[in-house]
This record gives structure tokens, sequence and C-alpha cells, in this order.
């Protein structure tokens, strides 16, 4: 065979996805178009690497490692970690708008109220509490469960600091336990605040 020199090639131009690509199969000739070649590939289990950027919400592999991500702004359900979670700057950790409630006790300091949220304020009753006295009632709330803890302040109403909160918890809620440490007895509608705190025994 005689040996061709090629000297140019023509300038290329853009495939069309119509245009047609020649393959040979069982001693067929047969065509594939650009559009049925390039368009909506699916790749069968591939080996990636590791992706520098782009969107990955479509993954379904629960193999997945992520090495120091940055998250940005996180939504959903729940976050689990097996490490600390750190605020830097003067940010905070807490409850949005829609977390909390507030409910008002009737009758008397020992009448139990009902506040099915993760954080609210409780306003007791204006009954009179004797000095070094302490009443108990109990808050009904669905988010508790046992061994949680129960974060409280007097944060309005009344005398501050005269008045020592502590709680005990159980499935679906709890033994709130006020106590005036003041050496008068105090007639005051209270206002307490809460924040509901998941912990365990073990």
């Amino acid at each position: 065979m005689a040996t061709i020199a090629i000297t140019s090639l023509p300038a290329a131009t853009a495939a069309a996805t119509t245009d047609v690509l020649p393959i040979v199969q069982g001693g067929t000739t047969k065509q594939v178009t650009n559009a049925l070649l390039f368009t909506n590939s699916t790749l069968v289990a591939p080996a990636l690497g590791t992706v520098a950027s782009g969107n990955i919400s479509a993954c379904t592999s629960t193999g997945m490692v992520l090495t120091t991500p940055a998250i940005g702004a996180a939504s959903g359900t729940s976050l689990s970690t097996t490490g600390n979670q750190v605020i830097s700057g003067t940010g905070k950790q807490g409850y949005a708008t829609g977390s909390g409630g507030v409910v008002t006790q009737i009758t008397s300091k020992a009448t139990g109220v009902t506040l099915s949220k993760s954080t609210g304020q409780i306003t007791l009753n204006n009954a009179a509490l004797a000095a070094s006295t302490t009443v108990s009632f109990t808050l009904t709330n669905t988010v508790i469960e046992a061994g949680d803890i129960l974060v409280m302040n007097h944060i309005s109403g009344g005398t501050a600091g005269s008045y020592l909160l502590n709680a005990q918890s159980a499935a679906g809620s709890a033994s709130i336990n006020v106590r005036n440490i003041s050496l008068g007895s105090l007639s005051e509608a209270i206002v307490i605040a809460f924040a509901v705190i998941k912990a365990v025994a073990a």
C-alpha cells in the first residue's frame, strides 16, 4: 500500500444531535445518532472518584463519604453527629419560631397545664405561696421523654430572685416544682420559660 502524506486536516465543526455515527455489530452496519449516544446516559456502578463540585442531590449510594464538607444551610428533620457541634463567632444554638408556645395556669399554682412544645412559657396562677414553701404542678408535654432535662428560668412577673425552680421528667410530662425562697408570702403570676433538652443515662 502506498504511503499517503497528510499535510493538513479540515477545520472541525460541532456535531449536531442529528448526525449519524456508524457502528458494526455482528457483521451488520448500524447507526447511532449523537442525541442517542450522549443524552441521558446511564452509568452503572461507576467509580467516580473524588467529586470536586456539582449537584449530588440525586445520588442514592449509601457509601458516600464527605471529607470536611462545606455544608452551608442545612435543613431536614434531624441531625446526628458522633463528635462535637461547635459554634464559632456570635452564633446561637436553640429553637426557631414555631417550636415554642405559651400556656396560662388556672385555679391555683398546683393546677396542671398542657403545652406540647420543645420550648415555651408558663404563666403561673397568682395564688399565694407561703415563704419557704414548694408547690408542684404537672406539665403535660408529648415532646418530653423520661430522662430529659428541662432548663427553666423565671423571666418576668413577680419578684426576681424569690423563686427556685426544678423539674423531674417522665414520658409525656414533667413535674415542675416552684419554691418561694423569700421571707414572706408571695401572690404573683410569675412567668416561667422552659426548654426541653434531650438526655440519656447511657
